[in-house]
């Protein structure tokens, strides 16, 4: 599949700005008591989905950072076109919530990735807005650079390299996901996005 790589860049910075505009008007207005709620003992409370989306952020930012920054010292043409790889679209198509916010497809965490409820909720909220604030800032960089060659290595297996335009996508499905996930523990909705 091929965007415009601009384009792609313009919609998914607006996601990942709606993800922190989110995070400050709900999450950090929520009752400590709300964000910790599980649903039950094996669902994930809002705090919980909210840690999992920081641990992947811990890893992803300065991968992205990385591969930016070696990108823009080769200084190569920067292509208009972003063309999808078999890889990063499959993996991005995995982690796809349906309209009501429920996921395509149910994928088990690797347990690097799974938290306890016993963090504190207002330091996961902080780490969130700062991290979707410098993923802003990476989308903006990335204009700089090709999406299709500039490549970094995925959280599971950094030896398998996506292109950085795949990344993005995928993170962005990651997040949304894992928001509904956190909207349903909470009691925000459970029948529809509200």
């Amino acid at each position: 599949m091929q965007h415009n790589s601009n384009q792609l860049l313009d919609k998914l910075y607006r996601q990942t700005s709606s993800f922190m505009d989110e995070a400050v008007q709900r999450w950090q207005m929520m009752p400590a008591q709300q964000f910790s709620l599980q649903p039950s003992p094996v669902q994930w409370s809002a705090k919980q989905c909210l840690a999992h989306l920081n641990s992947y952020g811990d890893y992803y930012l300065p991968a992205i950072e990385a591969a930016i920054r070696k990108a823009r010292q080769k200084k190569k043409k920067v292509s208009t076109v972003f063309t999808t790889g078999w890889l990063g679209d499959y993996f991005t198509k995995m982690m796809q919530a349906d309209s009501n916010g429920q996921p395509l497809k149910k994928i088990k965490a690797f347990k690097k990735y799974v938290h306890s409820n016993n963090e504190e909720g207002d330091k996961v909220i902080a780490v969130f807005i700062d991290q979707q604030e410098k993923m802003m800032e990476l989308m903006e960089a990335a204009r700089e650079v090709d999406l299709n060659t500039t490549r970094a290595g995925i959280s599971i297996a950094p030896v398998i390299q996506l292109q950085l335009g795949d990344i993005f996508m995928f993170i962005t499905a990651h997040n949304h996901r894992h928001l509904c996930q956190a909207k349903r523990a909470a009691g925000i909705y459970s029948d529809g996005l509200k």
